[in-house]
């Protein structure tokens, strides 16, 4: 009888391994949505700087007892022009949304809210990304739904359009909610 050398094993198992691995992420509910490793857990801590003078927030914000937007946004963020508008509506709507600049120069960002309206309860800056790196920012537009504990129940890349809103975060709000 011939013995089998482990390594005539090891590439159908690696193989065998990125295959399932593949199907696996081909099963999801939407694949191409990016997966949170933060859904379900605390919102990681706020850490901003001012932005000009208007209001900031920070972690006692997050766990006041109300559901919430989190946006990271940018001036110079194209898909975050696009979706300003539809954060604008949620905000009228009477849901708190709050924004943090993300690596920004402050007289861009506060002439961004200047031109195209300001949807935020409050705002703050992350000129050096180190919130955006606690939270596992992908890059900008990127919002989280927060529940009033403070936990994230959803974390949605890419901008917010009237779709999302409908198909992705109103359901994420209701649970939020607990309804």
């Amino acid at each position: 009888m011939a013995k089998v050398s482990p390594l005539m094993i090891l590439p159908p198992a690696i193989f065998a391994g990125l295959a399932a691995a593949f199907y696996i992420g081909l099963q999801r509910d939407d694949p191409d949505q990016l997966p949170s490793a933060l859904a379900g857990k605390e919102a990681p801590a706020v850490e901003l700087s001012a932005l000009g003078d208007l209001p900031g927030f920070d972690d006692a914000t997050l766990r006041d007892g109300e559901v919430k937007l989190v946006n990271f946004w940018a001036s110079w963020c194209a898909p975050c022009r696009v979706e300003h508008p539809n954060l604008e509506a949620l905000a009228e709507d009477g849901l708190a949304v709050y924004g943090v600049n993300y690596k920004d120069a402050p007289d861009k960002a506060l002439g961004f809210l200047e031109e195209l309206g300001n949807p935020y309860a409050a705002v703050g800056a992350d000129p050096q990304g180190r919130m955006a790196l606690n939270w596992g920012l992908y890059g900008v537009p990127e919002t989280y739904v927060i529940d009033g504990d403070g936990n994230i129940v959803l974390r949605f890349a890419g901008p917010v359009t009237q779709r999302v809103i409908e198909n992705t975060l109103g359901p994420a709000l209701a649970e939020a909610r607990g309804e």
